[in-house]
Order: structure tokens, then C-alpha cells, then sequence
């Protein structure tokens, strides 16, 4: 083992597990019995900090970055075929929530140096996850750091952070005591956010208490990219993503699993900052609140 590798990691012990949940959203059933591998993973997901030093090691351009292929994009608006990412944009006033293009915005020249688009930068967010990010970029991250993304069953028993079975990676109570423990939306998503754990979008990584493992930002801030192909099991109907928006293919097969919840994620509408919460996202999607961490396998 390079141990260069593993510095500032967290070691996991393997073990068997209950993946998944009966009790919430069928695409998480159902509730079984896994086993996971002993581990290293990140702490925190990958921040700005950290992606821009390997950026400037390798010179490496992310997918919001280029121009988009129109071969690849056939029914796309021509207009819209320009480097930019999908940035979440608050309604002034309440709106239904069956459509995510009220409040998700494609905007030009939006990438992970620019989170909100144009105009924006990286000042006070060195700390902050990585976003605008697609699977090929937290994939050539991995690489070039000697890691790999998690699968699903690794992300998860590690989010669990050994307590077998609970509803959150803290317990079974969302604010034990009235403590906030993860960056999520407070108020009536998507167009009023009161903000009581004082951060709007993204938080820095360590906000927050860690787990049972010491590993932060388990649940809420940014989601996370698996390694895992999304599908569903045998019996339970797909289910369209209800905070994940797309901007490629939408069939199981061009999706991986993304999990852990984010910022936007709301009780009513998005109750997905849980262990066993699981999304499909397209690779080749990048948006405003998901980002990955990296794991080495022993």
C-alpha cells in the first residue's frame, strides 16, 4: 500500500451491513443484507482547493468547460450547445414542484471556476465541495490521484458510519436535541430558503458533526458520485430523479448512482440526506450541487 496515497484518509473496517430502506423511496428497496470490503475514503468530499491543484497538475479541462458535440445532442436547443453547466436558480414566489426547469437553469459559461456562471469566482469557497463536476471528471480526478470513486455499497456502509440500520448517519432523530447535522434546504423548497444553518448553497466541508467513522458531509451539502451503474430492482418501476436534472440520455443504462442528498434536499419535497437514499444521474451532467469524494481500495 502507497501510503502516500492514503494520508488524511479514513480507514474502514468492512462488514456486513442493511443497505437500503423499505420505509421511504422505492427505488431504495429493498431493504437487504451486503457486505463491504475493508477501505480507505476521504473525509470530506474533494474541494475547490483540491481539485484546482490537480487542475494545475495536468492542465485537465472539465466537461462543462467544452463545446458540447451537436451529434451527441440531437434534439438540443442549437443555443444552448456551449460550454456551461446546470446551476440552481431560486424562484421569487412559490411554484409547483413537478417541474425542476422552474427552478434549474442551464447557464452558459458555468463550470466548477465559476459556480453561479458568469460574474462568479471561487472567493471564500477554496474549502467548499467541488461542483459542476460529471462523472468523467471526478473519474479522471480518481485517477490522477491514485484512488477510485466509491460503488454504492462502499459509499453507503461508510455513510452509515456503523450504525446498522439508523435513518440518518447520525441516528434515528434528523436534529437530535435541536442540533443541526447537515447542510440541507430550510423552508418551503425551492423558492423560500431561511437559511438557519447559515449557508444558502454549499458549505465548507467540516461544517457540520461527522459520523460514527469521522467522515463528513455524509448527508446534505453536495451529492455524490458512485461508480455504481443506476438501476432498480426486479418489480419496483424506475423512478425519474425528483432533484437530479439532466441534460444528456435518461435511460438507466447512461446513469450512475449518486447518493447522499444535497443542500437543495427538503422533507417536503426531497427527503434524500439519508444513508440508503439513492438517485440515477446521467454522465454526462454536471450541476450546482453535486460533487464526489475518493476511496482506495486495500
Amino acid at each position: 500500500m502507497n501510503t502516500a496515497r492514503t494520508e488524511g484518509m479514513v480507514r474502514i473496517t468492512g462488514g456486513d451491513f442493511t443497505m437500503g430502506s423499505d420505509a421511504f423511496y422505492r427505488e431504495e428497496r429493498p431493504a437487504r443484507r451486503a457486505t463491504a470490503p475493508d477501505f480507505w475514503i476521504d473525509p470530506h468530499p474533494v474541494t475547490n482547493r483540491q481539485f484546482a491543484a490537480f487542475v494545475d497538475a495536468t492542465g485537465y479541462i472539465t466537461l462543462a468547460e467544452r463545446q458540447p458535440d451537436p451529434a451527441l445532442y440531437p434534439d438540443a436547443d442549437p443555443t444552448l450547445l456551449c460550454p456551461g453547466s446546470l446551476v440552481f436558480t431560486q424562484p421569487r414566489s412559490q411554484v409547483g414542484l413537478r417541474d425542476y426547469r422552474q427552478w434549474w437553469a442551464y447557464v452558459p459559461g458555468a463550470s466548477w471556476r465559476r459556480p453561479q456562471g458568469p460574474g462568479s469566482d471561487l472567493a471564500g469557497l477554496a474549502d467548499h465541495p467541488v461542483v459542476h463536476v460529471s462523472f468523467e471528471d471526478a473519474s479522471a480526478y480518481a485517477a490522477w490521484a491514485g484512488k477510485s470513486l466509491p460503488n454504492e455499497i462502499e459509499w453507503e456502509y461508510a455513510a452509515r458510519g456503523g450504525l446498522d440500520g439508523a435513518v440518518y448517519p447520525w441516528g434515528d432523530e434528523f436534529a437530535p436535541g435541536g442540533l443541526q447535522m447537515a447542510n440541507t434546504w430550510q423552508g418551503e423548497f425551492p423558492w423560500h430558503n431561511s437559511a438557519l444553518d447559515g449557508f444558502e448553497r454549499t458549505s465548507p466541508v467540516k461544517s457540520f458533526p461527522p459520523n460514527g467513522y469521522g467522515l463528513y458531509d455524509v448527508a446534505g451539502n453536495v451529492w455524490e458520485w458512485t461508480g455504481t451503474r443506476y438501476g432498480h430492482p426486479p418489480g419496483v418501476a424506475d423512478v425519474k430523479s425528483c432533484c437530479i436534472p439532466s441534460t444528456g440520455s435518461d435511460t438507466p443504462d447512461v446513469r450512475n448512482v449518486v447518493k447522499g442528498g444535497s443542500h437543495l434536499c427538503a422533507p417536503g419535497y426531497c427527503l434524500r440526506y439519508r444513508p440508503a437514499a439513492r438517485q440515477g444521474q446521467t454522465l454526462d451532467t454536471s450541476t450546482s450541487h453535486i460533487g464526489f469524494r475518493c476511496i482506495v481500495r486495500t
